[in-house]
């Protein structure tokens, strides 16, 4: 089906794709409003925020908020990333035009309860503990630190010390500069009709005050070696390196190089450092792409008598990819692609989510067809060109366990 897109004037794009198959429709609603405008000394504070106007807006309380979702059967998340605080929702189709109003209550008149915020504090400092107890999540948590430098690899849950000192009056002045429709993003997928849906979103986003957008940082990660000494009976391996970001005209070569090595079970990093050696209890690698960066990351769990080989064999693996490429293995590849997109299509959430990203990241929106055709006409001489023209380089690796190991 086409999607349907216009910008209204205080700057907010409206996106919408009808699957009239669908019984449900779903929005994301995403607005500038990231990690990225946090203050450096209040890490957390936008994740706070998108907790803290949920808690009464408009004439509803909380409580009446939470039942009202409940009653138009709205399955619903919130969040921030670097760029944007997010809320996504999914429901019954005839949900879609109160479910709009709520969340226009939501995002616009916030009742921001000053009451409520050493309790949301408490769970954001809470949620983050349980996270640094977790030892993958500390691995990962810091290379991407250090892959894209302190203020563009900041974390999604802030710091202890960051959360403490957040004030009510912090959290209005983030409210009031960041919560606006300039360069608001609403997609909406599912059984909808367009004019009804633009028609919703004007009455109820339309007349949303504007307000600027600050551009992305650059990155200043570089290649480096850290270890984090733990008295564990595992060794936690996070590796990564720069790669082109979603939307470069590269992207689906890179893409099916990664494929090849860590897509399912048949992958080469799970048949040959995981089965056929019995090197690590886990081993993958995937793409993360911001607007103007990205990177490829990578994970292994193993024992510490392993991880030295672990990480050897998996960095030999990366590095001697195109050697020995056979065309089964990209046509493996393909068919996990399609599947994924045959998925999207069956659910409006994913299709809603992949509107908004796509428009962030390149300001229009792939088709499911436009993707299928990239897919279908790489070649395995496509996938050898671009790593030879683009090796793997600049590896960024954190390791947690009781020893360290050499990186070259």
């Amino acid at each position: 089906m086409p999607i349907h897109h216009e910008t209204f004037p205080n700057g907010m794009t409206v996106l919408v794709q009808p699957m009239p198959w669908q019984r449900t429709a779903a929005f994301s609603l995403s607005l500038r409003g990231g990690i990225q405008a946090e203050p450096v000394d209040r890490g957390g504070l936008s994740g706070l925020v998108c907790e803290i106007v949920q808690r009464g807006a408009g004439s509803q309380s909380s409580r009446d908020l939470v039942a009202i979702q409940d009653n138009l059967g709205i399955d619903r998340n919130s969040g921030v990333s670097t760029a944007m605080s997010s809320f996504t929702c999914a429901m019954p189709a005839d949900s879609l035009e109160p479910a709009l109003e709520l969340y226009a209550d939501i995002v616009r008149r916030p009742h921001l309860p000053a009451d409520q915020l050493d309790d949301a504090r408490m769970m954001s400092i809470q949620e983050l503990r349980a996270m640094e107890d977790e030892p993958t999540h500390r691995v990962m948590r810091r290379l991407r630190e250090v892959h894209y430098g302190d203020l563009l690899g900041r974390s999604i849950h802030g710091t202890v010390e960051g959360l403490e000192s957040i004030t009510q009056d912090h959290v209005r002045e983030y409210y009031t500069e960041h919560y606006h429709a300039g360069g608001a993003i609403l997609a909406v997928a599912g059984n909808v009709d367009v004019v009804d849906v633009v028609e919703w979103a004007k009455a109820n986003f339309g007349d949303w005050k504007s307000g600027s957008v600050s551009p992305l940082p650059a990155p200043t990660g570089k290649a480096t070696y850290e270890h984090i000494t733990s008295p564990s009976s595992q060794t936690h391996i996070g590796f990564s390196f720069p790669c082109i970001p979603y939307g470069h005209e590269d992207y689906f070569k890179m893409r099916a190089g990664i494929g090849i090595l860590s897509d399912g079970m048949s992958s080469r990093l799970f048949d040959r450092v995981r089965e056929k050696r019995g090197l690590c209890y886990t081993v993958s690698a995937s793409c993360h792409s911001l607007k103007h960066c990205g990177g490829v990351f990578g994970y292994a769990g193993t024992t510490p008598e392993r991880a030295q080989e672990t990480l050897d064999v998996t960095v030999r693996e990366i590095e001697h990819m195109i050697d020995d490429l056979d065309v089964g293995e990209l046509d493996r590849w393909k068919v996990r692609i399609e599947s994924g997109l045959i998925m999207e299509q069956e659910s409006s959430a994913s299709r809603a989510a992949s509107l908004a990203s796509d428009w962030y990241q390149i300001e229009r929106v792939m088709t499911m067809e436009e993707i299928e055709s990239e897919i279908a006409s790489l070649t395995l001489e496509d996938v050898r060109k671009y790593w030879s023209d683009h090796p793997p380089r600049g590896y960024r690796i954190v390791t947690l366990g009781p020893d360290p190991l050499k990186v070259a």
